[in-house]
């Protein structure tokens, strides 16, 4: 019974963990890197067709967004989810595999120009659509087989509608094994969801890290905090831009917007024009409008039940069409935009960001995690100008960081969580969804706790049985940055990217025969020495 970490190690994106239990194996989650892409989104360090269950802890795209080519590489099991994330996952990867399909549209057009090879998406829309054929669903607290020896159940998470925490009950040989997967544990006290559910005893604990070095703000101030910014900035002129994920937090804002409008507390603008420039958050909020008997809090569950809908306000406007989307930069008139993505890396935000960021009278709110390598953690971190579109933009507009949005819970309701294991108290603990500085802290201060606690590196492999590390693993190279007096060149930069597959398949090749081992660093050995000369 073993366990193998194949993502989101010392990173916050693309989680992905294995458990290989009676010569079946097991994959929990299956995300996509974002930022800055330290392990190739391209390739598993498996192969697809030995999985034989997947299960997902919930739709954002760091946990979900590689399926569609997990299953285009052969894997042909079951998929496991709660009934909710279920229907997000059906708009959610086919509005990434168009992304993936416009990305490589986009490079493949400079390659035309440039003679580099042309590159292939990493799925198609083809590809996400066939992902319910594989998908079975079940509801919170329901104890699920998984496979000969295992079952799963999956708890609310409290991070996003259908979030779940799952548990799993692994027998081998008589031996029985209680592991916890937290996914995203959720901030407590958000609008819609339920505060995550607290467990009290297993074996094994892999738990995300994202803020296990930081507090957020206090929970009462988002409406107030919300209001005084966009007061402020539409009353000199300007617009509000919230880069914002289209499935939960974007919801959460029309929630709070709703409240703002209803308690009047914007006098600059009083009925200040809305727009939810993102074709998938308007789908998505037709979902969290739709049967959530089971996952709604009492408060939410209240204003549904007295008819109240829960997003709708006067001057909410959503924008389906690109031209539509253009057309908002061209009128002049005081907004709040709320666009996608909630990183900056991608999507129709970059365009609003292009168009807003130069300007002084506007404010830019980010209201989620900014991943390492990001375009939204470049701006936090004081960058004076950002190249967009092929053009350096000067960085004028106001950028408010408002930590009290995340859907992630804080470093203190993290130790609150995982305090309430007290029986069994864990045997280890593997910290994992953490920055490379994060992470390692974080395992320390549990040590501190007095819980044994690591945070495992890339494609690491741990005995759950004798509970110790069968196999070592590596933390990739982080994505070179541009050398002193200029920017890299694309020429240098594909040679960091084919040193960095080249290190991956020697991690890959740990266990095969001694004499392919030697003759390929035979064959490494002599291209350097050659190019050395």
């Amino acid at each position: 019974m073993k366990l193998s970490f194949f993502g989101a190690d010392q990173c916050v994106t693309g989680s992905c963990h294995c458990l290989d239990v009676n010569g079946r194996r097991i994959l929990i989650d299956c995300g996509l890197q974002q930022g800055r892409d330290e392990v190739s989104n391209g390739e598993f360090p498996f192969a697809a067709g030995s999985v034989d269950v997947l299960l997902v802890t919930h739709a954002h795209i760091d946990h979900s967004g590689r399926i569609p080519m997990l299953i285009k590489q052969g894997f042909r099991g079951r998929i496991l989810t709660t009934r909710l994330t279920a229907d997000l996952l059906d708009i959610m990867l086919l509005d990434s595999a168009h992304i993936q399909e416009q990305d490589a549209e986009w490079k493949n057009r400079k390659a035309e120009r440039s003679g580099a090879p042309r590159v292939e998406p990493l799925y198609t829309i083809e590809d996400a659509a066939r992902v319910r054929e594989f998908m079975t669903t079940c509801e919170y607290r329901q104890a699920v087989p998984v496979c000969e020896g295992v079952t799963a159940e999956f708890v609310d998470a409290g991070h996003l509608l259908g979030s779940a925490c799952i548990v799993l009950t692994a027998t081998e040989n008589g031996q029985t094994r209680k592991l916890v997967f937290s996914g995203d544990l959720g901030n407590v006290n958000q609008p819609i969801i339920r505060d995550p559910t607290y467990l009290t005893g297993a074996d094994y604990v892999i738990m995300e890290s994202t803020y296990g070095d930081r507090n957020h703000t206090e929970a009462w101030t988002y409406t107030d905090d919300l209001a005084r910014i966009i007061d402020t900035t539409l009353g000199r002129g300007g617009n509000v831009i919230i880069p914002s994920f289209a499935v939960g937090r974007t919801q959460e804002l029309l929630y709070f917007i709703r409240e703002i409008k209803d308690q009047h507390l914007v006098r600059s603008v009083p009925d200040f024009p809305v727009y939810i420039d993102s074709p998938l958050a308007k789908k998505a909020t037709t979902i969290f409008t739709g049967d959530l008997h089971g996952y709604l809090d009492e408060e939410a569950l209240a204003l549904v039940q007295d008819g109240t809908h829960m997003f709708s306000f006067s001057n909410l406007r959503m924008t389906e069409t690109s031209e539509e989307s253009k057309a908002l930069n061209m009128d002049h008139t005081p907004k709040v935009i709320i666009s996608a993505s909630g990183m900056c890396d991608a999507g129709r935000i970059r365009h609003h960001l292009k168009h807003n960021l130069w300007r002084k009278e506007c404010t830019v709110v980010f209201v989620g995690y900014q991943g390492e390598g990001t375009l939204g953690r470049t701006l936090l971190e004081g960058a004076k100008s950002v190249k967009m579109f092929g053009e350096e933009i000067a960085v004028n507009a106001q950028l408010v960081n408002f930590h009290g949005l995340s859907s992630h819970a804080d470093r203190d309701h993290l130790l609150s969580w995982i305090s309430a294991f007290r029986d069994p108290r864990p045997r280890h603990v593997f910290v994992v969804h953490g920055d490379r500085e994060v992470a390692p802290f974080f395992a320390q201060t549990l040590q501190g706790m007095g819980l044994d606690a690591h945070a495992p590196q890339y494609t690491e492999v741990y005995d759950l049985i004798t509970g110790t590390v069968a196999e070592r693993g590596y933390l990739p190279e982080r994505k070179a940055k541009a050398p002193a007096g200029g920017k890299a060149s694309p020429a240098y930069e594909r040679l960091v990217a084919v040193g960095q597959m080249v290190m991956e398949s020697i991690k890959r090749s740990r266990g095969r025969d001694n004499k392919s081992l030697a003759k390929f660093a035979d064959q490494l050995r002599q291209l350097l020495e050659k190019w050395e000369a």
